[in-house]
């Protein structure tokens, strides 16, 4: 435990350092924030030293190597010592005594994590091979676009701006991958629920009283802890897992509480769907595009709320917002274009505010040329700045779908990018919905009611208007899966990643607003009922981390630490050594050849451990990232074949095609390939690992 914490400390002093160095930035765009955006320094000074070094290194002008980490951070010192010459004489030490709050408010968060994850660091299970591979290949990449280390020559078609931010911050804190996997997800639970405390606080003013505090801590605990209604189920019979029952149907057993429940049913409520939320992805850890965009997302929403505040749409705005939302599209697209929304009904909604919200002020023509201007302006920012990802990515999304289309339009099959598939008439029902946002909904609904109380008495604030508006994009986001989806290859649940994606950023968004509500309330007028309805709803949607993480991870009662490979060397000792030969002896990424497997299986495990490219990897994951089964496909017979055929010529023939460097022979090779003939591989190379029944082969050429 001693090791974790001196690692933990080296991996947060980089984040100390990122934070103080753009801070001067930071702190002269969110000004008129109670903390005057300090968290946000971190996150800013994360996106901007990432997407410089990712510009330099995919357009060839500089490797991705620690020194050019270094340098970038170097160049954005000097920037940010003459901005702050500008800017830091108006810091106060009630400033200052807020910063030091949220500095140890973050680190607690990052220690409070870590000491959860350090019961199960194992990566492994899910989809964690994926993501760290991703990691380990752009690790060992001199440039970008880094390789795909399941599909060689290839490079990675997805969204992996994030897997790049967790690699550069690999590098420059000189930590291994296989702990700053952990305590990257650590982080994001500290940049989450410290973001939405600043995000919460800022919503009630520039000056820090209770009323920040409090909306705060509601902001940032509803976003970073809770769960759903679906924990009521602790109180009644278990249903089978996928089958929902409506609680009306179970027997109530409060006297047996709490019942069997199984965490993951809350995000798997809805059959053939997946509405997953903050909470889970911390727990289950697979370091996903959609958890290492949260920060940048709660960036975001702070740099909307920032122009919505300011009445005015800047130029430096303009450029700032293009930037983030360029990083949100290379991180997980879905939430580029959530808050590409939200920025353009912010301005319109700015725009209005000018013409007095006189309808025939706002739709005259010079006043939508202004709006349709700023818009233009933004998108063409995120062309520019994703230009060098979008020139090597190829979107695998085929087409939009209609949920129940009529016959007429399914006998056309589709109609430009939208597809009318039969049989494709999923609908959630209402108490379905009803269980998994009625927390939110409850605190929406008494919002409204405030709101037009206080419109008729012109009592409202400014913020109140933008609660508005992330109330309406909320109800967007959960309302377009009921009729639209994305086309994927999932043939039974083809709007599940729709869903997913879309509904996720809505319990940001409804959680913020919550967290607002309460405090906007009841610092209004105190209402018994409605405390008494928030304690009780909150107490519902609080038990979920309880169950989530007390599941998961053992009852909190066996630390063994951040190490996420240990798991291997219990499981697969003679692969784990192999691995730690691999990482230190073998540099670059040459190409070795391990067994090819099914997803979310042991196979694929050499590649993704190391981020050495293999032939093929996870099967389902290559086709889908591919667009077709038939790309990856042909490959499953041509590894077999290098394993197992005797002839030596067509071997050779196929390591010549991919350029193989290395054949690794382990256990799992030898289970999948029963005719293996090794023999083979000490004619065509030189055996340079040999420890009990698990070699590598370096071929000759």
């Amino acid at each position: 435990m001693i090791a974790d914490f001196f690692s933990l400390l080296q991996w947060y002093f980089v984040f100390l350092i990122i934070g103080i160095v753009f801070f001067p930035i930071t702190n002269s765009i969110f000004r008129n924030f109670p903390d005057r955006g300090y968290i946000f320094s971190k996150i800013l000074g994360i996106a901007f030293i990432s997407y410089s070094v990712f510009f330099l290194s995919i357009t060839k002008l500089l490797p991705f190597t620690t020194v050019s980490i270094i340098l970038v951070l170097f160049i954005f010192l000097v920037i940010n010592i003459f901005v702050g010459k500008k800017t830091t004489q108006e810091i106060s030490k009630k400033n200052i005594i807020i910063f030091v709050f949220e500095e140890i408010l973050f680190l607690i968060c990052l220690l409070f994590w870590a000491f959860v994850r350090g019961h199960e660091p194992s990566i492994h299970g899910l989809e964690k091979f994926m993501d760290f591979g991703f990691i380990n290949s752009i690790i060992r990449a001199r440039y970008l676009p880094p390789p795909d280390m399941w599909f060689t020559p290839y490079p990675i078609n997805y969204y992996y701006f994030g897997h790049f931010t967790t690699a550069l911050l690999t590098k420059l804190s000189f930590l291994p991958s296989y702990i700053t996997y952990n305590l990257m997800l650590s982080t994001i639970f500290a940049f989450t629920f410290t973001g939405s405390f600043s995000l919460g606080a800022a919503f009630f003013g520039k000056i820090f009283l209770k009323k920040n505090f409090f909306a705060g801590l509601f902001s940032a605990v509803f976003v970073s802890l809770a769960g759903n209604l679906h924990t009521i189920y602790t109180f009644f019979t278990p249903y089978k897992n996928e089958s929902p029952v409506s609680p009306i149907n179970l027997s109530f057993s409060p006297s047996t509480f709490p019942n069997i429940y199984w965490y993951p049913n809350a995000t798997r409520f809805i059959p053939f769907t997946i509405h997953e939320f903050p909470l889970y992805s911390f727990v289950v850890s697979d370091l996903h595009g959609h958890v290492i965009d949260i920060p940048f997302v709660l960036l975001g929403i702070a740099i909307i709320y920032k122009i919505f505040t300011d009445k005015k749409v800047r130029f430096s705005s303009l450029i700032l917002s293009s930037l983030i939302l360029s990083i949100m599209y290379m991180t997980n697209a879905w939430d580029a274009i959530i808050y590409g929304l939200l920025f353009f009904i912010c301005i319109s909604f700015i725009y209005a505010r000018e013409k007095e919200y006189k309808l025939a002020k706002i739709f005259s023509l010079p006043n939508l040329l202004k709006i349709l201007k700023s818009f233009a302006m933004l998108f063409a920012g995120i062309i520019a700045f994703t230009l060098p990802f979008s020139v090597h990515f190829k979107p695998f999304v085929s087409g939009l779908g209609i949920i129940c289309p009529p016959n007429f339009l399914v006998q056309l099959g589709h109609i430009g990018p939208f597809l009318f598939e039969p049989n494709h008439c999923q609908r959630s029902p209402l108490w379905q919905l009803l269980i998994l946002y009625g927390f939110f909904y409850f605190f929406i609904f008494t919002f409204v009611v405030f709101f037009l109380k206080r419109v008729n008495a012109k009592k409202t604030q400014e913020t109140d208007f933008f609660m508005l508006i992330l109330i309406f994009v909320s109800i967007i986001l959960i309302i377009i899966p009921e009729f639209v989806y994305a086309k994927d290859i999932y043939p039974a649940h083809y709007r599940a990643n729709t869903m997913f994606k879309l509904v996720y950023q809505a319990f940001i968004l409804l959680s913020l607003v919550s967290g607002f509500a309460i405090v906007r309330i009841l610092s209004a007028k105190k209402n018994i009922l409605f405390f008494f309805a928030t304690l009780i709803l909150s107490t519902c949607v609080l038990l979920y981390p309880f169950f989530a993480v007390f599941s998961y991870y053992s009852n909190l009662k066996n630390y063994t630490g951040q190490d996420g490979l240990l798991y291997l060397k219990t499981i697969r000792p003679q692969d784990y050594d192999a691995v730690l030969w691999i990482n230190k002896n073998i540099t670059g990424q040459p190409v070795i050849v391990e067994a090819q497997g099914d997803s979310y299986t042991d196979y694929a495990r050499i590649s993704s451990n190391t981020g050495l490219p293999t032939i093929l990897g996870w099967t389902v994951h290559e086709w889908l990232w591919r667009g077709t089964y038939d790309i990856p496909s042909p490959r499953i017979a041509e590894v077999q074949t290098i394993y197992e055929e005797k002839d030596i010529q067509k071997t050779k023939l196929l390591l010549d095609k991919y350029h193989v460097s290395y054949v690794y022979v382990g256990d799992l090779e030898r289970e999948k390939y029963p005719h293996l003939f090794e023999e083979k591989f000490i004619k065509i190379g030189t055996k340079i690992y040999d420890r009990q029944k698990t070699k590598i082969y370096k071929i000759k050429y």
